[in-house]
């Protein structure tokens, strides 16, 4: 076997291992865009070897009849190995976005400015600076569908979808702080302007985005 043989699949094992210090450690890295790139390339070789190979098989055989040799069956096992270790570091980013995506309550554009799990915004940039263009569509897409199903399925009813059901409320009604200013929001008793200081009983349903958001405190 040769030495460029013995390396195939070393750079895929790679990826997996970035996706196990992901969960490990909690926290979101950078999109490894030059690794799975290698990756790619890596499998288009293998397909060319493959290929060769199978020429020259169909070259020496006289009935037409191939035989697969134990050369295809090493590339072809690289290649499915390959796939299987992309497709396990695409699925594992994907299901951290979406826990994420909730833990903010459903706040894409406060996710996307927000600095990545376990480190600073001063040392490791914001969520956005680590995601690939395609990640960024998937959230968005992701965002859209849920905000449609809220407006068709849930048009209506006393329920907030992306409120956390960790710890259910004990009461209907909180007594939040403003932590942030957040604006005019449309609530039970009407408009409230939440203004940075200030303290309102309002009822938790109209309001339980903006506390998962960190804009809003129970007092």
């Amino acid at each position: 076997m040769s030495s460029s043989a013995r390396q195939f699949g070393e750079l895929a094992t790679q990826l997996v291992t970035e996706s196990r210090r992901s969960s490990a450690t909690d926290t979101l890295l950078k999109y490894n865009d030059v690794l799975v790139r290698q990756i790619v390339r890596e499998q288009r070789q293998l397909e060319a070897l493959i290929q060769a190979a199978m020429a020259r098989l169909a070259e020496g055989s006289a009935d037409g009849e191939l035989n697969v040799t134990p050369d295809v069956l090493l590339y072809q096992t690289a290649i499915l190995r390959n796939k299987r270790c992309l497709l396990a570091y695409h699925a594992h980013r994907v299901e951290r976005l979406k826990d994420m995506y909730w833990a903010v309550g459903g706040a894409l554009p406060l996710l996307l400015a927000a600095p990545a799990a376990g480190s600073t915004a001063a040392s490791a940039g914001d969520v956005r600076a680590k995601l690939s263009p395609h990640e960024v569509d998937f959230l968005r897409a992701y965002n859209d569908s849920l905000r449609d199903f809220r407006a068709d399925v849930l048009a209506g009813e006393e329920l907030d979808l992306f409120a956390p059901i960790s710890r259910p409320p004990r009461d209907l009604h909180v007594l939040v702080r403003v932590v942030r200013d957040c604006g005019v929001i449309q609530t039970e008793v009407g408009a409230i302007d939440f203004r940075r200081g200030q303290r309102f009983l309002v009822r938790r349903s109209d309001v339980e985005h903006l506390i998962v958001q960190g804009y809003l405190e129970e007092v």
